[in-house]
């Protein structure tokens, strides 16, 4: 079977098309917990923890969207892709638009949120790096699957 550089690694042709399919749905499946805990913790508690979690949860879900989006590309620039799109939608609360959005439809609040806070881009930088190093993990443990 033929091969073909994969950023600097040889990875099979026949394994790679089998590897996509069992890492998106691993994503798939990822990408759904993160968004059923994600509004669990809110709507089950208001303790002081939910919203840094909420955060980090929310920063996991756009991990794995990016992943979903950009396959191929090294996990690094997928979780710094994740958290600039984090930050971003965090500046954007500067405004004051998308409290105003959140208003209008009030489900665009868990996508926009509202209010600015700075404890808010650790949380981010936090569940990105959480939802690295496990698609780290679960992507050796997908690689090794052909031994098994």
């Amino acid at each position: 079977m033929g091969s073909f550089d994969n950023g600097g690694l040889a990875v099979s042709s026949s394994l790679e098309p089998r590897r996509s399919r069992i890492r998106r749905t691993l994503l798939c499946i990822a990408g759904l917990i993160s968004v059923v805990l994600g509004l669990g913790i809110r709507t089950l508690s208001d303790a002081a923890w939910t919203g840094p979690a909420g955060d980090g949860l929310y920063a996991v879900l756009i991990y794995i969207l990016v992943a979903i989006l950009i396959p191929l590309r090294p996990k690094a620039l997928i979780a710094a892709a994740a958290v600039t799109f984090c930050v971003m939608v965090e500046l954007f609360q500067l405004t004051g638009l998308p409290a105003e959005l959140g208003e209008s439809w009030p489900p665009l609040r868990l996508v926009l949120g509202t209010t600015f806070g700075t404890a808010d881009l650790l949380a981010y930088a936090g569940g990105a790096a959480v939802a690295y190093g496990v698609d780290r993990t679960t992507g050796t443990v997908v690689n090794n699957s052909r031994h098994l």
